[in-house]
């Protein structure tokens, strides 16, 4: 069996500010055509392409609206970095949609919308680590 790499496309309006967003995130920014953008995200990739090109190479609308039905997730080593990550965002052009919070299943965990209204959460799992190593926040 040939590997494998997951990859997210997130369709959006306007390409070099999603990609200097990305950037302002620390994302690590892989060589890309100018029509698209790749990010390493540890196993998986992030692509940010035009939205109007995405849905027409999808054969959907492009003009969506409301909750899209999902969310993206960053796991971060503590409640500290969950509210530090969602200061990062917000300075780098996100809006908080939810400040980090003790949640129900025992957690820490916000949310931001990035500057498409890409819902993403940043949370803290005391039980479980989900990811690589952490050496930069031990």
């Amino acid at each position: 069996m040939q590997p494998r790499i997951s990859m997210i496309t997130l369709g959006v309006r306007d390409l070099p500010r999603a990609v200097a967003f990305y950037r302002a995130l620390g994302l690590p920014q892989l060589d890309s055509p100018p029509t698209v953008a790749f990010f390493n995200l540890n196993g998986s990739w992030l692509g940010l392409y035009g939205r109007e090109a995405l849905a027409e190479d999808a054969g959907v609308p492009a003009d969506g609206s409301g909750f899209a039905g999902f969310s993206l997730a960053h796991n971060v080593s503590s409640p500290a970095a969950v509210d530090a990550l969602l200061a990062e965002a917000v300075a780098a052009g996100a809006t908080l949609v939810k400040p980090g919070q003790k949640v129900f299943w025992g957690g820490y965990a916000g949310y931001f919308a990035d500057p498409d209204g890409h819902l993403w959460e940043v949370a803290h799992n005391p039980f479980m680590w989900v990811g690589p190593p952490d050496t930069a926040e031990a």
